[in-house]
């Protein structure tokens, strides 16, 4: 987590969407084994539900934020810059 609700969302749907990918890689190989295939099948439907959820959540986030500062709640970005005495 970075502390800012956009990237952190976007880096939760990048994650959903590779778990989904994982699993339609062993539903690929495993699909006619249902033990396994089953299990795999109602993660990565669960994966899909999660990725929609996450983007809902990101259009709210983004509908509350200042539309020309994208970062008004990042606060290492709003952070005080303080020099050393000796910088030159």
């Amino acid at each position: 987590m970075k502390g800012d609700p956009v990237i952190d969302l976007h880096e939760d749907l990048a994650t959903e969407q590779k778990t989904r990918s994982t699993c339609d890689n062993i539903l690929r190989v495993m699909n006619n084994i249902p033990e396994v295939a089953d299990p795999i099948r109602f993660l990565r439907a669960r994966e899909v539900v999660h990725f929609q959820r996450f983007g809902e959540a990101l259009e709210n986030v983004q509908e509350s934020l200042d539309a020309k500062n994208f970062y008004a709640f990042n606060p290492g970005f709003d952070a005080p810059v303080t020099c050393p005495p000796n910088a030159k």
